[in-house]
């Protein structure tokens, strides 16, 4: 069972992470072979507060 992770920071609609869940397992089908039942996605995500680049947190962006 191919699993795939997302990190990323909160903000995002549930349709948005529905098209990006349906999209990734397509992508998993195509390329592994995998049956789409089989394709686990986990959008894991982070307060911005908890999340930086280059030194500066999301929430200060």
């Amino acid at each position: 069972m191919p699993g795939i992770y997302v990190h990323a920071v909160e903000g995002r609609t549930l349709d948005q992470k529905r098209a990006l869940v349906k999209d990734i397992t397509a992508a998993v089908v195509k390329h592994f072979g995998s049956p789409a039942k089989a394709v686990m996605v986990q959008i894991v995500e982070s307060p911005k507060e908890n999340k930086a680049k280059g030194g500066i947190l999301f929430s200060e962006r």
